[in-house]
């Protein structure tokens, strides 16, 4: 199949309420025109000097979303454009973020990454600290800044009932502080997690956004 078809595919796939982040990262502007052709606008990117090189080439409707993890000093060149940022893994990156939205007059939409995997290579909040953070109140006073949601991945592994546990683990939390702090607001609803291996058990377990790369572009081209 190629890209297209591998997104028409996805797209009728997935649930009604669940949006489709196309991975773009490692792939060519042309590949990514492939798919903006079957109307996709909602394109990933996890490395700032790889998406400033392509925001300037593609079509002005693309939604940008940062989905890898993002350093403190890099933040100022993404803000003024960037529809979503997945992994916020710390409070000083969210200050940062909101102190370079408030430099452009934006407020930007973020979400707290959560850390469940058992790699220690990924980044994020422990449940805990982000159910502190949270509960403190503190990220009100962030006002160029609005907190959207949850991210998360699992661990690498082809155990599903593993991924499955983490993946609620997460979901658990969403709900416990949609329903608790955030009760009330229409912005605190995305749950970003699943990719091309474990998606649909990601959309089984409260996922309202899948991040899928190789299950669209095909096997990444590493440079």
């Amino acid at each position: 199949m190629g890209i297209g078809e591998n997104i028409l595919r996805l797209r009728g796939e997935l649930p009604s309420g669940v949006g489709l982040v196309a991975v773009s990262k490692f792939n060519s502007v042309d590949a990514i025109m492939e798919a903006y052709g079957v109307g996709q606008r909602v394109f990933g990117e996890s490395r700032v000097q790889e998406l400033l090189g392509k925001v300037g080439c593609l079509p002005g409707d693309i939604e940008w979303h940062f989905i890898g993890h993002l350093q403190s000093n890099k933040v100022r060149f993404i803000v003024p454009f960037i529809g979503l940022i997945h992994s916020v893994d710390s409070v000083g990156l969210l200050s940062v973020i909101d102190r370079e939205a408030a430099r452009v007059g934006r407020v930007v939409d973020c979400l707290l990454e959560v850390r469940v995997a058992c790699e220690v290579s990924k980044f994020g909040f422990s449940l805990g600290d982000c159910r502190d953070f949270v509960c403190s109140g503190v990220w009100r006073d962030l006002v160029n800044v609005r907190i959207c949601g949850l991210m998360c991945m699992a661990s690498n592994t082809d155990d599903m009932g593993v991924v499955r546990g983490e993946f609620g683990l997460v979901r658990d939390l969403f709900v416990e502080l949609r329903d608790g702090v955030f009760g009330g607001v229409d912005y605190f609803r995305v749950c970003s997690w699943g990719m091309t291996h474990d998606y649909g058990v990601a959309v089984e377990v409260g996922s309202t956004l899948v991040r899928i790369g190789s299950g669209i572009f095909g096997e990444r081209m590493y440079r």
